[in-house]
């Protein structure tokens, strides 16, 4: 069994002492610590982490994508603009239905200029069938503040902190871009990711609440690669994991590669349920 214990110093840093059962990379923190604030329980997380196992595990991970990974359109550039418009789309929306409209998108606007100049009834047109149209007026905003003059698909910013003060751009989508466009060892949380995360390190939280969400965020950081091209390949594993294999409905934990050290596999192992049994989280 694992056990933690938590105390607060005088400075008021958090300090954890824990013993953990063998194969398990972290371990659920006492209900108690749920009235800290949000913010020190994250970091509670992961300061529990094993990260030796953790870089062992996001190791397996990649290779699993390199073997498995599907083949994208959006996966296949490193344009800044290409990347944003396949984020965009892929909100609320399943990727079978977002590769035709990506690649005629592009075929009408192949650059963001060709965005800012178009009318807005033009863009709307366009995306006309995706629902959600609040992401189609944000990027013609966006491209009208980012290129309103011809500059280049580049001309977006490569910062997720610069990314987020443009229309339309949360911190999924910050993270997204800076990742997948320039390479940048930049965190990212989807429902995916969010979901794949906790049932490893942290199945008390819901990715649905609050605390659930900055617990994956910090999660997310800390398990990252350390250099921005592993974290290109690590990023896109991990949210193929979500959609394939960890998914919301049902969890196929025998073609996991994560599946040794998670604790919420672990706890179906240890209890005897069924094999792919999604545990709600």
């Amino acid at each position: 069994m694992e056990s933690v214990r938590v105390t607060t110093t005088t400075s008021g840093r958090t300090a954890i002492s824990r013993t953990v059962r063998p194969g398990c990379i972290g371990v659920r923190l006492p209900a108690v610590m749920t009235r800290r604030t949000h913010a020190q329980l994250a970091d509670a997380h992961v300061a529990t982490l094993d990260m030796a196992a953790v870089r062992r595990q996001m190791t397996r991970l990649r290779r699993w994508f390199r073997e498995h990974g599907r083949d994208l359109p959006w996966r296949r550039t490193r344009d800044p603009y290409h990347v944003l418009v396949s984020e965009l789309m892929l909100q609320q929306t399943q990727v079978s239905r977002v590769i035709d409209y990506y690649e005629r998108w592009l075929q009408r606007f192949p650059t963001l200029h060709d965005v800012a100049r178009a009318r807005p009834k033009q863009v709307r047109e366009a995306w006309e069938g995706l629902g959600y149209y609040a992401r189609v007026r944000n990027l013609q905003l966006l491209a009208r503040a980012v290129s309103p003059n011809g500059e280049p698909n580049h001309a977006l910013p490569s910062e997720p902190e610069a990314l987020r003060a443009l229309p339309g751009i949360g911190a999924y989508t910050a993270g997204a871009v800076a990742s997948f466009a320039y390479e940048k060892r930049a965190p990212l949380v989807d429902t995916n990711v969010a979901r794949v995360l906790l049932r490893l390190y942290a199945p008390e939280h819901s990715p649905k609440s609050g605390i659930g969400q900055r617990v994956a965020w910090a999660l997310a950081e800390a398990v990252m690669p350390r250099t921005g091209k592993a974290a290109w390949t690590h990023n896109q594993a991990i949210m193929e994991l979500g959609a394939l294999v960890c998914t919301a409905r049902v969890a196929r934990c025998e073609a996991c590669p994560l599946r040794r050290g998670c604790a919420t596999g672990g706890d179906r192992r240890s209890m005897g349920g069924a094999k792919g049994t999604a545990k709600k989280s």
